[in-house]
């Protein structure tokens, strides 16, 4: 049986704003496209802003106009939109209600809701005897209030408590159900709400009983575009509610568990192609000695970053830097010596530098660095720091060393090389200079 990709039952409809944006334009935005939730992009890093969000910080009298960089927003994870379906169940079986989809540069391809999952899920796997009330926690996340509630006392509870949904009651039976989604309207369009909640609930609510089955709550939630079950009992009163993260946790636990034993085998083989695969892959793109990128594996990556830079109109320089009197160390100290003196200038690039940079061994003591998103000031700045950080270093038998950098900005529509040749010409000028010192092309 075929379990679907991510990139299958991904929402792509999503809005998203820049992290350097103000809360106030993020409002705006959702309010123009009649969203409950906006993602938040800074760099690789997502975060979600929901209307629960929006009540919180203005009950703090937050300038609306403070940039969203400064909120405490709730990061949601990342998965890969080749991932298959299974691998969400991590995130589902705790609080997420989100998983940010990406693409393989790490830019964001969409969202996977529980509706997305719930909609994608295969009723004839399900054990059509497995029943709500078998997994009914009554009161969990669950809050009712009579039809009589205030909305702006209400608000604030469901702020604090963190709950996305109230059940209106009258004798125990739910009435009508109050939402985000009903929050969402009362923003736009701006209404009083100091009013009694049943004047802008949702009413009638379709309930399903506790006996259904979970195939019958699966279609339920399907067949209405919901994000819960409101579940009664004989008498039509409030048993509780079922969110669809618990069915999916419920559906997929039963179908995995189902699927186990036919999927044991042929996963032990699949990973062990793939470690093996792994395996290959690293010894052909990296350098044995130091562990870096190689030559072949940096032409690679340099041409992925490159293809970004230009589509995000992005800056993106390099960093040419070789160690100083190196040749010394291996005539003085012997060739294994030298070799420490490479690994451990390695790890300290790799330590120094972000996770978005590329590092290589570029050939013999020569290592070149790849900065997407890095202007050249920073790239410099960069260079600087990598600087300081080999001085610093004490090396066994060999003591401390220096390096030389050259540092060039990457332009559209030229070749690689010819990046590499301006940061080469302005290494030079910094072995001229007296080495130990950082120049770019603009010293040229």
């Amino acid at each position: 049986m075929k379990f679907p990709n991510i990139s299958d039952i991904a929402t792509t409809s999503v809005v998203s704003i820049d992290i350097k944006s103000t809360f106030n334009e993020a409002i705006n935005k959702m309010l123009e496209n009649e969203h409950r939730n906006i993602i938040v992009i800074d760099i690789n890093d997502f975060y979600i802003m929901s209307i629960i969000d929006i009540l919180n910080i203005q009950a703090k009298d937050v300038d609306m106009n403070i940039p969203l960089s400064n909120l405490q927003l709730s990061r949601i994870p990342t998965i890969n939109k080749n991932k298959n379906i299974l691998d969400t169940l991590e995130y589902l079986n705790n609080s997420i209600e989100y998983i940010c989809v990406i693409n393989e540069d790490s830019t964001l391809y969409g969202l996977v809701t529980h509706t997305d999952i719930t909609s994608n899920i295969d009723p004839d796997t399900l054990m059509d005897n497995y029943r709500l009330q078998d997994f009914l926690k009554l009161g969990r996340r669950m809050k009712w209030v009579t039809r009589h509630e205030r909305i702006a006392s209400l608000l604030q509870d469901m702020v604090n408590n963190f709950y996305d949904n109230v059940v209106v009651v009258e004798d125990l039976k739910p009435i009508g159900i109050f939402t985000t989604k009903d929050i969402m309207r009362l923003i736009k369009n701006k209404t009083e709400l100091d009013v009694e909640i049943e004047e802008h609930m949702s009413s009638p609510v379709d309930s399903i009983h506790k006996n259904s089955s979970v195939r019958e709550a699966l279609s339920f939630i399907k067949d209405r575009h919901y994000k819960r079950v409101i579940v009664v009992d004989d008498d039509g009163s409030l048993s509780g509610i079922i969110s669809q993260k618990e069915l999916i946790s419920i559906t997929y636990s039963k179908w995995a568990m189902l699927m186990k034993e036919y999927q044991d085998e042929l996963s032990e083989i699949n990973l062990m192609l793939e470690n093996k695969n792994i395996e290959y892959e690293t010894i052909a793109s990296t350098d044995a000695l130091t562990g870096l990128y190689n030559r072949h594996k940096f032409y690679q990556l340099y041409l992925s970053s490159y293809t970004s830079m230009v589509q995000r109109h992005n800056d993106m320089s390099l960093i040419l830097l070789d160690i100083d009197h190196f040749k010394k160390v291996n005539d003085v100290y012997g060739h294994n010596a030298g070799d420490k003196t490479l690994v451990q200038v390695s790890h300290t690039i790799l330590k120094t530098l972000r996770n978005v940079d590329v590092v290589c061994r570029w050939g013999g003591e020569e290592f070149l660095v790849l900065l997407p998103t890095a202007d050249m000031i920073h790239a410099i700045s960069i260079a600087e720091k990598l600087r300081k950080a080999i001085e610093e270093l004490d090396i066994d038998i060999v003591g401390s060393i220096t390096s030389s950098f050259g540092v060039s900005l990457v332009r559209e529509g030229e070749d690689m090389q010819d990046v590499i040749d301006r940061a080469d010409k302005a290494l030079y000028l910094a072995k001229d200079s007296g080495r130990n010192c950082v120049k770019s092309e603009a010293d040229l």
